[in-house]
């Protein structure tokens, strides 16, 4: 790989392309710049607008990592940035809106770009709403089973409730499933709402999920993870490597995908194979923006859920 990349008009240095991210299948950070590279058009939309963390591992996935949020001073100017209000200051988040902005983030051993839910130009109210369905056993093959039994039944519940779903690997143990929103609530609301329909999955099928943080508790069932959805709460972006043995991509997939797959499916070596064939499930996402005031009426109806 040279020195430096031309893109967008950016001439964006690469510096130790060879020095090894993954050790055990010999991914370069030179192979994570051109990965990010490659994907930046399909990843792009689903970054557009957002701040992000970056998750950095300037030795590779083996050594120290560490989220930064603030762009440090030597980013160079061309870089989109915003500064967000948080209680007592405020912080200067990247906002990723081009291929050569992505690529520089991973040419600082940024592996993994987190978001927001919600866009700069409206902090307050997400156009996002998350669940994170994490399985806590030690039986791999049972996990891959029952996480995928929840999507299906959160899928169903949200339906029911008149909410699209989206489906994604988090190329770790689990899924995630998006509801898009119209931006009219606040985080409080969304999150309110989300705990809600959590708890009433919990108690309708308390054999299979939980709504138990601590994984002492939850005695090997699917938690229901509805905590991202609070202000300044960052999610894995859409076509992101993640930290693991093998580089997994978190990766938009179809409901008619689900059966069988394993969370870690995709990986940074075969995703392209998977974009040559399929295009990107979440490409009209943002057309699905939906109002949460129906549901909500919808859900309060059945009653509150037993404590």
């Amino acid at each position: 790989m040279p020195d430096s990349l031309e893109i967008d008009g950016r001439r964006v240095g690469i510096s130790n392309p060879g020095k090894v991210l993954f050790p055990e299948a010999g991914i370069t950070k030179g192979d994570l710049v051109e990965y990010y590279r490659r994907v930046a058009g399909t990843m792009l939309p689903h970054l557009a607008g957002r701040a992000i963390s970056m998750h950095r591992f300037p030795d590779g996935i083996a050594g120290k990592s560490f989220f930064q949020k603030d762009a440090p001073d030597y980013f160079p100017d061309w870089i989109h940035t915003e500064e967000v209000p948080k209680e007592g200051g405020s912080v200067t988040h990247v906002v990723c809106d081009d291929a050569a902005t992505l690529v520089f983030l991973a040419n600082q051993a940024c592996i993994t770009p987190h978001v927001w839910l919600s866009r700069v130009d409206d902090l307050d109210h997400p156009d996002r709403m998350i669940f994170d369905l994490d399985p806590a056993g030690d039986d791999p093959e049972r996990d891959r089973r029952e996480v995928r039994r929840a999507a299906r039944r959160v899928r169903d519940e949200l339906e029911a409730l008149g909410l699209p779903a989206f489906l994604m690997t988090t190329g770790s143990k689990g899924f995630h499933l998006v509801v898009p929103l119209v931006r009219r609530e606040t985080f409080d609301q969304v999150r309110g709402f989300a705990h809600g329909l959590a708890r009433r999955l919990a108690a309708d099928d308390p054999e299979h999920l939980t709504v138990e943080q601590r994984k002492s508790k939850r005695r090997g069932r699917v938690f229901l993870d509805y905590l991202r959805n609070g202000y300044a709460q960052t999610t894995v972006a859409p076509y992101s490597v993640r930290a693991r043995p093998g580089a997994p991509v978190a990766t938009p997939v179809g409901w008619d995908e689900l059966d069988g797959l394993d969370p870690q499916r995709y990986t940074l070596r075969n995703l392209f194979r998977r974009l040559a064939q399929k295009d990107d499930p979440w490409a009209e996402i943002g057309v699905h923006g939906t109002d949460l005031g129906p549901a909500r009426e919808r859900l309060a109806s059945r009653g509150a859920p037993p404590d």
